[in-house]
């Protein structure tokens, strides 16, 4: 929170709209997203963007209080229950939008669902694979849902950027990043393709986004079979119902 209040302040000397907020979520547990959610309804009477961009990268195994595999249960279960709690309000403010930040490693991910919380065997990179792969699904699957009602959601891959998510790489992949540093993004650069489908109008809602402009997604990421399968067992995990 303390850099979060600190960012806060940047904003607010530097653009000087005092309108600027920071609350405390982990989208590592439930009964914080709940928390977090139902103070933005007490706050706020709209909400017209939600960027879900929150991440973690290829750490050790471990799980979410609520038990879940932490790149599945952080990157996205929580994602698709913050959106879940924020869609009436997210309705009632039409137009708005939805942008999930996924990642181009999804072209490599593969929907483990005998195994989504790897509790039989567990690698890094596929879990996080998994997790942004299941990110453009949930794009896919959400955007048909809502497609009537002013949302549009969209899923967003922002390149390789420069910031603590590499902090669980082991040594030698990060001396290969700095290697390479001159080609990855800054925090400021990755952060152009959401502002871009946050911004931009009559983007084709349910798409995938790099460089700012439309991309072409996995074939897995294509597939509306396993979107609503993944749909469907992601609620069942949550305990939730989309109405």
């Amino acid at each position: 929170m303390a850099k979060a209040e600190q960012a806060v302040s940047d904003i607010i000397n530097e653009v000087g709209n005092v309108n600027v907020v920071a609350q405390k979520l982990d989208l590592a547990d439930t009964k914080s997203i709940c928390q977090f959610a139902e103070q933005v309804y007490n706050k706020e009477k709209y909400l017209h963007i939600l960027v879900n961009n929150a991440g973690v990268a290829l750490c050790p195994y471990s799980t979410t209080a609520d038990g879940f595999e932490t790149q599945f249960g952080v990157n996205y279960l929580g994602h698709f229950f913050l959106t879940f709690l924020l869609l009436d309000l997210l309705k009632h403010s039409a137009p708005s939008r939805v942008i999930n930040v996924s990642s181009v490693m999804h072209f490599t991910g593969k929907i483990l669902f005998d195994d989504l919380s790897s509790k039989k065997r567990y690698h890094p990179v596929k879990a996080y694979a998994q997790s942004k792969l299941a990110n453009v699904l949930f794009t896919r699957e959400l955007a048909k849902m809502v497609e009537d009602l002013g949302l549009t959601v969209y899923a967003v891959d922002p390149g390789l950027v420069n910031t603590e998510v590499t902090r669980h790489m082991m040594k030698p992949l990060q001396l290969f990043m700095k290697s390479i540093s001159v080609l990855i993004k800054t925090p400021k650069e990755g952060a152009y393709t959401t502002l871009y489908c946050a911004l931009t109008p009559d983007l084709q809602s349910g798409g995938y986004y790099s460089n700012c402009a439309q991309a072409l997604c996995s074939r897995a990421a294509s597939d509306d079979c396993t979107a609503r399968k993944l749909w469907l067992i992601s609620c069942h995990l949550l305990g939730i119902r989309w109405s």
